[in-house]
């Protein structure tokens, strides 16, 4: 198998897109896209390091807890979670994002690119709030281009077919990180018991 080394060694492959194709590529939200964000409660957020390297969090809440302030500024609200901010350190750094929102049941993505700011305006954030919680910061996104993806690769997947699904699946964090810190199996259920209560009682705060 031989290295694609350039454009045209890629092109040879997988062909040129068709001028209908490029045609559904926007430079702000439609009609469509902006009832999609209404019914869409997860999405995927990319970003970039200064170093080059690549960060992709995942954004879920309640169906339009992305806001769209006009067609080409949207709104995505920070909430509790791990405290690593790479995403937000990246968009600090540099402003470049990607994101790809999806709606259960439905074949097609919604694919963003632009530039983000942080904003932490006690006004905007309590206007994002959820079950009563303000959201922590509010990171805006200016539009650059976006369009649906087509749902072959969602079908292909049998992403929203239940049938296709394997039986529910479990990762213990505490298997990870306390071998990591000197750890026993003790430690670990610890660790794996702290989050269980942060998808329950603890959804919504780290306390």
């Amino acid at each position: 198998m031989a290295r694609l080394t350039s454009l045209a060694d890629l092109r040879r492959v997988i062909g040129d897109p068709k001028p209908t194709t490029k045609a559904k590529i926007l430079d702000a939200l439609d009609e469509q896209s902006i009832e999609f964000l209404k019914r869409c409660p997860f999405a995927l957020l990319a970003t970039t390091a200064a170093d080059g390297t690549v960060e992709v969090s995942p954004k879920g809440d309640e169906p339009g807890f992305i806001r769209v302030e006009d067609p080409r500024t949207v709104v995505i609200p920070e909430r509790v979670g791990n405290n690593l901010a790479f995403g937000l350190t990246n968009i600090l750094a540099n402003g470049r994002v990607g994101l790809i929102g999806l709606v259960p049941a439905t074949g097609e993505t919604l694919r963003i690119s632009g530039t983000a700011e942080v904003y932490d305006d006690p006004e905007l954030v309590a206007s994002l709030s959820s079950m009563g919680k303000p959201a922590l910061l509010a990171t805006r996104v200016r539009i650059q281009h976006c369009y649906f993806h087509c749902a072959r690769s969602v079908v292909r997947a049998k992403l929203w077919d239940p049938k296709a699904w394997p039986a529910p699946g479990r990762v213990s964090f505490g298997r990870i990180i306390a071998p990591r810190v000197g750890g026993d199996a003790a430690l670990a259920e610890q660790i794996d018991a702290g989050v269980a209560g942060a998808y329950t009682t603890r959804l919504w705060s780290n306390t």
